[in-house]
């Protein structure tokens, strides 16, 4: 009878260990989305894809935690603000697509604290575009429902600190340095 139970707890402990930690994975039949906005003296555009990829990580029993890790990438060249040749200069001229095809962002949560509607937290860790890493702290807001985790983030960064030269769009009409950047995705728990 000993053995039996020995052997039970055996079986099911590979299960337990993997419910007590997390593995979220980009959804990609969700309307994932990242949008930047951008503006100038005379007007503000936007552009945004679809093309995300990434995950969250956690192990044990502590959302976010434990040996927490955060990894998501951009696909730039799928950047679409509704104008084919700003969308060509953007990606030919601009953020270099050929050769930077992605923005990658990887780091841990630094932060979390729980509230109502979920957890507020912060990212920390290296932010990589046009071949410039530079460390960042991002804010996010997390809802867990259902084996669906959404986050949603909202942060600005400058393009001189990515050796990103702020294009013109008319004669003189130069893109402000600073740019917003809004992120909403939909991961699933790869681990159950």
């Amino acid at each position: 009878m000993k053995t039996f139970i020995i052997s039970l707890i055996y079986c099911f402990t590979p299960v337990l260990n993997v419910s007590a930690g997390g593995d979220w994975q980009v959804n990609k039949d969700f309307e994932n989305n990242v949008t930047f906005y951008s503006s100038t003296t005379m007007l503000d555009f936007e552009g945004s894809t679809k093309n995300v990829d990434g995950y969250i990580y956690w192990e044990g029993d502590s959302l976010f935690k434990t040996n927490n890790e955060i990894y998501f990438e951009v696909d730039l060249s799928s950047f679409n603000t509704g104008i084919g040749k700003r969308d060509s200069d953007m990606r030919n001229d601009v953020l270099h697509t050929r050769k930077y095809p992605f923005s990658k962002f990887k780091g841990t949560f630094s932060s979390v604290e729980k509230t109502d509607a979920g957890y507020n937290v912060i990212a920390s860790g290296t932010l990589s575009l046009h071949g410039v890493e530079k460390p960042v702290e991002i804010p996010g807001q997390i809802e867990i429902n259902n084996n669906k985790m959404n986050v949603l983030s909202t942060f600005t960064i400058l393009l001189k600190d990515y050796n990103i030269e702020a294009p013109s769009l008319m004669a003189f009409i130069k893109v402000a340095q600073e740019i917003k950047i809004n992120i909403n995705l939909s991961l699933t728990n790869k681990s159950l």
